[in-house]
């Protein structure tokens, strides 16, 4: 019989199976047919969809929204607010052989703050997301992607730069953009962006 999850703060649908170890955080949702394998630790808010695979080990922050179909493979960890769309993946081996035994060699993906991932995009293992990165549906991600970037295709090049709303940011001779949603500023100086407003 399955454990009452609403006692433990968080809620899991009948079918999602959550093997031992695991830190779940208050109000964090998981759907139907997901699992959560052992030793994961899952933030306050999270929303995991359904059919999700969450392998040993990963870490999630706090209101991480995780869409149908997902697969987060040891060796990942998302920070706050990351957004990971449906059918898309992490590998963490870069050179796989089912012949050969690669487990205790699994490589280190970090998704910073509030990076969006979009649906079937790929995100190749060792390659760290940075904070409000945008990755475009069906981008294969093959190197690291600067903070506020947007990438797309495959393998996946810059194409811009986003807001931490999600809004295309277009700059000016001076290096300034602002978002039209937020009204925030932002400096494009030596190839990277930071907010100023």
């Amino acid at each position: 019989m399955k454990e009452n999850t609403s006692t433990l703060g968080y809620y899991a649908h009948e079918t999602a199976v959550i093997d031992e170890g695991c830190e779940i955080g208050e109000e964090t949702k998981i759907w139907h047919f997901s699992h959560i394998m052992s030793n994961c630790k899952l933030g306050e808010k999270c929303n995991i969809g359904q059919n999700v695979v969450v392998s040993p080990e990963v870490i999630l922050g706090d209101n991480c929204k995780v869409q149908n179909n997902v697969s987060i493979y040891t060796g990942v960890i998302c920070e706050e607010d990351v957004f990971l769309g449906p059918s898309m993946v992490f590998t963490n081996v870069s050179n796989p052989r089912s012949a050969v035994i690669r487990r205790g060699q699994y490589e280190r993906t970090l998704v910073k703050r509030g990076a969006s991932i979009g649906a079937n995009a790929t995100i190749v293992c060792g390659h760290d997301i940075g904070e409000f990165a945008f990755i475009g549906a069906g981008a294969v991600v093959t190197k690291e992607v600067p903070a506020y970037a947007l990438v797309v295709g495959n393998p996946a090049k810059q194409l811009g730069w986003m807001s931490e709303y999600g809004q295309r940011l277009h700059f000016n001779e001076e290096g300034i953009a602002q978002c039209p949603e937020s009204m925030k500023k932002y400096k494009l100086e030596d190839g990277k962006v930071s907010k100023i407003g």
